[in-house]
């Protein structure tokens, strides 16, 4: 028998942590070589981890929400295999992780890839009951000076279970108690698990009844990563309204003429095109912007962002070269993008690298937003939804089908000027669509 402590791999450049999203083992279960031990998740996606080795697991480290630094130990496992006398390495899955997009929103040193530890002594440990995170042999004798860190859903848990956070070792970063550190010092002490929710007492009215929902997973990194786009982008808005009644006459005749194709034709890929052509006048609206450094980088090749509800929340697929695209092309790749995204099977590469951004709700768009940048880019463009609008046309009062675009900027970057410019001429793209071929 031998055992091995499988640590967090590097699962993408840069990152220095990741959140555990949901185990799909517990201690005492028997697991095979390359069965899926974990998911977690780092910058927008969620990554399946495999077992290295068959076994049986002794315990886990973590709950879901918890956040593990790389190359701590994740999970430990016993099994059959001869010792090594040198940690073996563990490459991430599948194959080499993509890289993460420049627009980290911390910078963070690169860490050693994971590696499966030298065996420990067989004891008694082996059979200790299943738990949530790997124990230390005894709970602590003394409370830590310093006042303990831990998530308010984590505080409220332990109050609702009479346990002084002060006498719970913590994991996580800094010695931050997590759920799962709960959970172990529970079993130290011989109570069962207990809900992670306050019990509400009996005769409490149910109108008073709080759900505590942890900001965790894909929701955590949303709001982080919007906090930090509007508290260091100085945003300003321009909305425009574009009369598409060509363009939708022209999307019809397409999908008619392509009726056999699998994929038909939304109004989203003649958008992108129009943004690519205006691009080629407007190259400032193609960049990404450092501002720890003062450096404007504009790119030659147009990376489309676009905006994408799951069922997790929103997600940014990135449909790279769009300027190499024809209307086909960018209407498959959209289509294999977003349902991807909402699989949760889509990969770090396809969700970082983005130049420029859409954002669209569909028929729920309104009548105006304010979309909020996707940082560190300069610009997003939003489309809202198609309604049909009497207009004075040529002395007549005629039915036409308009849409508007809010489109946010980076101020720091781009002259208001030169933002209407080019909403304007993708305004003139679509109401006129030959040009978009031209």
């Amino acid at each position: 028998m031998s055992e091995y402590v499988v640590k967090l791999p590097d699962v993408g450049e840069g990152i220095a942590e990741a959140e555990i999203v949901e185990w799909h083992v517990n201690a005492g279960d028997t697991i095979a070589e390359d069965q899926v031990m974990v998911e977690v998740m780092t910058d927008k996606a969620t990554v399946e981890l495999p077992s290295p080795v068959s076994g049986v697991v002794l315990s886990i480290t973590g709950a879901a929400g918890d956040i593990i630094s790389v190359g701590s130990p994740l999970i430990r496992i016993e099994t059959n295999a001869a010792t090594n006398a040198e940690a073996t390495s563990l490459a991430p899955p599948d194959t080499d992780p993509p890289p993460i997009a420049e627009d980290a929103t911390e910078s963070q040193a690169p860490l050693a890839p994971p590696s499966l530890e030298a065996p420990a002594p067989a004891g008694p440990e082996a059979s200790r009951p299943a738990v949530l995170a790997a124990a230390p042999t005894a709970p602590p004798t003394a409370a830590p000076t310093a006042a303990p860190t831990a998530a308010p859903a984590v505080r409220q848990r332990a109050k609702a279970l009479g346990i002084d956070l002060a006498t719970v070792a913590g994991t996580g970063p800094d010695g931050r108690v997590g759920h799962g550190d709960l959970d172990t010092h529970m079993a130290q002490i011989g109570a069962g698990a207990a809900p992670r929710h306050a019990p509400r007492s009996s005769g409490e009215p149910a109108d008073d009844a709080i759900d505590e929902i942890p900001v965790i997973g894909l929701r955590r990194n949303i709001a982080q990563r919007m906090q930090i786009a509007k508290t260091r982008i100085p945003h300003f808005t321009y909305v425009e309204e574009i009369d598409v009644t060509e363009l939708e006459r022209l999307r019809g005749q397409l999908n008619q003429a392509h009726a056999d194709r699998e994929s038909r034709l939304t109004v989203l890929p003649l958008l992108m095109r129009a943004v690519v052509v205006a691009i080629r006048d407007f190259p400032q609206m193609n960049a990404r912007y450092d501002d720890d450094n003062g450096v404007v980088s504009r790119h030659h090749s147009v990376h489309l962002g676009v905006a994408t509800q799951t069922t997790k929340g929103l997600m940014v697929p990135v449909v790279k070269n769009a300027d190499g695209h024809d209307l086909w092309e960018s209407a498959d790749e959209v289509t294999r993008l977003s349902t991807a995204a909402r699989n949760g099977k889509i990969t770090l590469e396809e969700l970082t690298g983005s130049t420029i951004t859409i954002s669209s709700l569909g028929a729920l768009g309104g009548i105006v937003s304010t979309p909020i940048i996707n940082y560190p880019e300069v610009a997003i463009i939003g489309v809202n939804k198609i309604i049909t609008r009497p207009v004075y046309v040529e002395g007549a009062v005629v039915a036409r089908q308009i849409m508007n675009l809010s489109s946010s900027f980076d101020h720091r970057v781009v002259d208001g000027a030169d933002a209407a410019a080019f909403i304007q001429r993708i305004k003139a793209l679509l109401e006129t669509p030959a040009l978009l071929f031209i």
